[in-house]
């Protein structure tokens, strides 16, 4: 049965068996459907290269029955060319065969690869929270192709084995069935080509397994926590989904070359043994025109009774090959059958402009409440309850707490990586599950505690926010964020490669850069983890001093940490254990002698005497 939910599927037992019935077949002929004309060319010339290949036993029939008694050597001569004619038909049948064959895989490979990775970029955070990453990767590289061998690999040979184990079985009783089998002349032409084919596929493997490091760094990459955010925050989840189609389409021309390279090795297989069989026959043939060996039917015998144990082999292990194939189906269309938890209002809005009156109305949530209310058990309790507050435009707001007080979790709302329990967001008095949510990335920015960094170039992470930026925009956004200095000091300045995750940058200069970027976007609302306690103090100045013009003119809501932030914010949020205890600002908040009063004095205070912290 396929899962219904992302929490089946985090309980999915790895080692159950497939449970295969019409409607898993059904699926799986819907995705071989768009590809039903090749798949008819395929078959029919599965079915011509088997009745062709019935055809040189009868010439070996014809040479020992009629050109031998008769002496027939122009006869003989036509039979020659036809033995090797015949298989050289086969073989170039085959290579069309086989090309048709990699068509369909790639082709449903490519579909499945590309379905699966758009339907995850439409995914909620609570997924990516609950997946590990591994197993992601493993769904779009294993699983596919798994599910591709289903359809080019275990149907066809079933079908072939089928054609030739009937047509083979009425030629031979229609010969003699009393006749035992005969050894064959082994043909060892065949090596001759192996070196240069051998090559050849080593270098297509090499480019495919490139190209598949590629794929599963895009994987990695974007469908990580981390890179989800990030996709969700700017917006980008279609530039991602072109980009991973440009290298899909690759790893898809790359398996339809090796496929041809490799069936034109077997060609050359083919054509060898063909050859070394005529010129035995042939020989064969004046030797017995030379009363040395006689003639008979045991040699077209021969040649069908070997045709017939492989497709008694195959066929005796299909039904435990086929259920096998279809694993890899199912537990693709696990992911795939998996709801997507957010998505757009059927009439869903776009605001052209937002002026950033935000209101949090009786909000309450939990981390653990799937999509129809159901509740995962072993649950966590409210990460909010019954939150409210309203937020003017331009205002500054800082929201401060200890520990798992739900500071994060009202920065998730708003932007809707999640959606609200219970209550409601509204921005501008629409509320957020009525916007479309590349409305609500447009005009969101959001800088995280962890920046996220991809592995390349400063430049290119930089315009991921705003991919039509000019050099201009982009001097000047890292100008305001104070780390313009320090790009143009590193060898390649903005073609730098910042490594994986950034590493080869230090946090307090991933987070100007995380800044910068968030100025290209210029976004109307601001959402800051201020993030500053493990900075060294250059870094913390320079951070401080690129946010204060950030601030200004937009309704910004920051988890604060600086009490510089907190004597700057128009109101002060404090959290405790998901429930808004008090609002007010520093002195306000002071004077009552409260939950903040004390974070003041045991986390704040010192910040009076040790401003660098």
């Amino acid at each position: 049965m396929f899962h219904n939910s992302w929490w089946s599927l985090v309980r999915y037992d790895e080692n159950a068996r497939p449970h295969i019935d019409r409607e898993l077949l059904r699926r799986v002929a819907h995705y071989a459907r768009p590809y039903w004309r090749d798949i008819l060319t395929m078959l029919a010339l599965i079915i011509g290269i088997s009745v062709l290949e019935l055809v040189p036993p009868l010439l070996y029939r014809d040479l020992f029955d009629t050109v031998l008694p008769t002496g027939d050597v122009r006869r003989l001569n036509w039979l020659a060319l036809g033995m090797v004619g015949i298989p050289l038909l086969t073989g170039l049948l085959g290579v069309a065969q086989r090309y048709f064959s990699a068509r369909v895989g790639e082709g449903i490979i490519f579909d499945l690869r590309q379905q699966m990775f758009e339907h995850l970029q439409r995914m909620p955070l609570r997924f990516f929270t609950h997946t590990k990453a591994g197993d992601i990767i493993s769904r779009f590289s294993n699983d596919v192709v798994g599910a591709q061998n289903a359809i080019t690999g275990t149907i066809p040979n079933i079908i072939t084995n089928i054609v030739i184990l009937i047509s083979t079985l009425a030629i031979m009783f229609s010969l003699e069935w009393r006749l035992t089998l005969l050894a064959v002349v082994v043909v060892p032409l065949f090596l001759l080509p192996a070196r240069r084919v051998a090559r050849i596929l080593r270098r297509i493997r090499r480019e495919r397994m490139h190209l598949n490091a590629e794929l599963s760094n895009r994987i990695n990459e974007t469908l990580s926590i981390n890179g989800a955010l990030l996709v969700k925050i700017f917006g980008r989840q279609q530039d991602e989904i072109a980009r991973f189609r440009a290298i899909n389409q690759g790893l898809a021309e790359t398996g339809i070359r090796a496929a041809l390279v490799g069936r034109w090795f077997f060609v050359g297989i083919g054509l060898a043994s063909a050859i070394g069989t005529a010129l035995v026959y042939w020989v064969g043939g004046y030797l017995a025109l030379n009363q040395a060996i006689s003639p008979g039917t045991i040699v077209a015998f021969v040649a069908y009774i070997t045709r017939l144990y492989g497709p008694i082999g195959a066929l005796s292990n299909v039904q435990v090959e086929f259920a096998t194939s279809l694993v890899s189906f199912e537990r693709v269309f696990e992911y795939l059958d998996l709801p997507v938890e957010i998505e757009d209002a059927p009439n869903a809005i776009h605001l052209p402009d937002v002026q950033g009156h935000i209101r949090f109305e009786h909000v309450s949530f939990r981390y653990d409440t799937l999509p129809g209310g159901e509740t995962a058990p072993q649950g966590r309790e409210w990460a909010l309850h019954d939150i409210s507050f309203d937020i003017q435009p331009g205002q500054l707001v800082a929201i401060v707490g200890p520990s798992g007080a739900g500071k994060t979790t009202i920065t998730y709302l708003l932007p809707r990586l999640y959606d609200v329990t219970e209550g409601r967001i509204t921005i501008d008095g629409h509320d957020v599950r009525q916007i479309a949510q590349a409305s609500l990335a447009r005009h969101i920015g959001i800088v995280m505690q962890e920046t996220y960094l991809f592995h390349d170039t400063i430049r290119a992470n930089l315009l991921y926010a705003n991919p039509h930026a000019d050099d201009d925009a982009l001097i000047a956004a890292c100008r305001a964020a104070n780390i313009h200095d320090f790009i143009m000091s590193l060898p390649e300045g903005y073609d730098t490669v910042v490594g994986e995750r950034g590493y080869r940058l230090s946090g307090g200069e991933k987070q100007r850069l995380a800044i910068a970027r968030l100025i290209l976007k210029n976004p109307r609302i601001l959402i800051l983890d201020e993030a500053t306690a493990h900075l060294d103090s250059q870094n913390e100045a320079l951070i401080q001093a690129a946010l204060e013009p950030l601030f200004e003119g937009r309704t910004s809501l920051v988890i604060a940490h600086r009490l510089s932030t907190i004597l700057k914010a128009d109101t002060i949020l404090v959290l405790n254990e998901g429930r808004l205890v008090e609002q007010g600002t520093h002195e306000e908040l002071l004077a009552r002698g409260g939950l903040y009063a004390h974070l003041y004095e045991t986390q704040f205070q010192a910040e009076t005497t040790n401003p660098t912290g």
